[in-house]
């Protein structure tokens, strides 16, 4: 019988992306009766997702092996709980542990909530630009959506929770998001508002940054008129909450946005909350509103593997309509180690070098451009990132080091720690000890040039083009200007 699952599965790995594979098939265990295919999954939401998404790929895979047509091959999804034979016991695995570890995380409460139908009032309040009603007209511009996000084993978790808490019937409504800066959590949660608000059903919806959120409580504040801008936050069916760690140290946003995910929560209401921080690391926070923000789906947005990187060229080359031959695409991709964004931006330099000089995409070409993007890429240790942050600023390790509040000094210590945490395994301890700071002062510093760069201020370019020289010069990040 295992050799006849092994032979579906084989043609199921032919069928699907890699990352999908592994994650929602390579766990599952499975017998095969006449025309019964019987698989074991290691939870409901696994079992609901497989459902939902992956039925008819499996019959269809099923169908040469049993010598049957697709629609005749009878598909039988048992949860390993609730199975009653020794063999599925046995059905766990990597990512279907990971997922069904944090169902319980759910709570009684908000898994009831999954299914509640709450009655909308007509309109929407009045309220900034980033309020939408998906059955009207929206009031913001979504400039992403799923069909255009590329999946892959370091982030397809995090794409079928997203998903799953925009079916109307999916059992998440609270999912956390991290990852570093450039992997996609913007992307992730536009494509879930988008989704939402493509669905039909009229639904109130905000989306906004954790630093929009504060300013809009400032001007609350401002207008007394704080307790209506609760009101209509608590009133969302859907919060899409981008870069929470923002509230750190800031005690009177975290009290509003405790209150806010709380009865969003008590409602079943759907929450999508995105950091660069994992929840353990936010130790400025109130213990309590971290203990919401766990209180559904904890999901991580990893580094894209290389062959993500070249399905996200292929991707990225198609939708500037251009022609990328193969061999130019496997180059990139083996030697381009960043971000989706480095990968954009390399594709983009190739692109117009190619028009300047009339010519097509070819490897002599994309040898010069990514030459500049990544060379032989050195080891970005605590000691090179330090040693290329002292060139860059014009500084002396000393003066890195010391308490001095100068700007540069500052400005180049900040730099240090953030690069630290994008390019090595060091814990934000880890970080700090190396200066003699507190964890706390590294994420502050971290998030701060986060802002700066989001914001594209002044400092955020003098810091960006520090950033790109160092990660060029390490063979590891994009040239300097782009």
């Amino acid at each position: 019988m295992q050799g006849k699952w092994a032979e579906i599965s084989a043609n199921l790995k032919k069928m699907l992306d890699s990352g999908i594979f592994r994650v929602w098939i390579a766990p599952l265990r499975a017998s095969v009766t006449g025309a019964e295919l019987r698989l074991t999954v290691p939870s409901a939401f696994m079992a609901d997702w497989l459902e939902r998404h992956l039925l008819q790929k499996i019959r269809e895979a099923a169908a040469p092996v049993l010598g049957l047509a697709a629609d005749a091959v009878e598909v039988r999804l048992v949860v390993a709980g609730d199975a009653h034979d020794g063999e599925a016991a046995a059905a766990s695995s990597s990512a279907g542990d990971i997922v069904a570890d944090l169902l319980p995380g759910l709570g009684r409460r908000a898994r009831a909530a999954s299914s509640l139908h709450l009655p909308l009032p007509q309109s929407l309040p009045q309220s900034g630009p980033l309020l939408v009603d998906a059955g009207e007209r929206p009031l913001a511009r979504w400039r992403h959506s799923f069909e255009d996000f590329i999946i892959g084993p370091s982030n397809s978790m995090a794409v079928a929770a997203a998903r799953d808490i925009c079916q109307k019937g999916g059992q998440v409504r609270t999912l956390f998001v991290t990852g570093a800066s450039g992997l996609g959590k913007t992307h992730l949660t536009q494509s879930a508002g988008q989704a939402i608000c493509g669905a039909g059903a009229s639904q109130r919806i905000a989306y906004l940054t954790a630093e929009e959120f504060a300013s809009r409580f400032v001007q609350a504040l401002k207008s007394k008129d704080l307790e209506g801008f609760k009101s209509r936050l608590r009133e969302l069916d859907v919060l899409l909450l981008e870069d929470v760690h923002f509230f750190q140290r800031k005690k009177a946003m975290q009290e509003l946005a405790l209150t806010v995910i709380k009865s969003l929560q008590d409602r079943g209401a759907r929450v999508i909350l995105t950091s660069s921080f994992a929840p353990r690391e936010l130790r400025d926070m109130d213990p309590q509103l971290v203990s919401y923000f766990c209180s559904g789906i904890l999901t991580s947005i990893g580094r894209p593997d290389r062959e993500m990187r070249s399905r996200i060229l292929s991707h990225k080359a198609r939708s500037f309509q251009v022609l990328l031959p193969d061999e130019v695409r496997d180059l990139l991709a083996s030697r381009l180690h960043g971000d989706v964004r480095q990968l954009e931006s390399c594709l983009n330099s190739l692109i117009f070098k190619a028009r300047l000089l009339n010519c097509g995409l070819n490897v002599d070409l994309a040898m010069e451009v990514v030459g500049q993007y990544a060379g032989e890429a050195q080891a970005l240790d605590m000691e090179a990132i330090i040693r290329l942050v002292c060139e860059s600023y014009g500084l002396s390790e000393a003066q890195l080091r010391s308490r001095s509040r100068r700007q540069e000094c500052v400005q180049g210590r900040n730099t240090v720690f953030y690069l630290a945490r994008k390019h090595t395994e060091l814990s934000l301890e880890d970080i700090g000890s190396a200066f003699n700071r507190r964890h706390s002062t590294v994420l502050r510093s971290i998030t701060a040039v986060e802002r700066e760069l989001a914001k594209e201020s002044r400092l955020g370019r003098q810091i960006a083009r520090a950033v790109s020289l160092i990660e060029r010069s390490a063979g590891c990040g994009v040239p300097d200007g782009m």
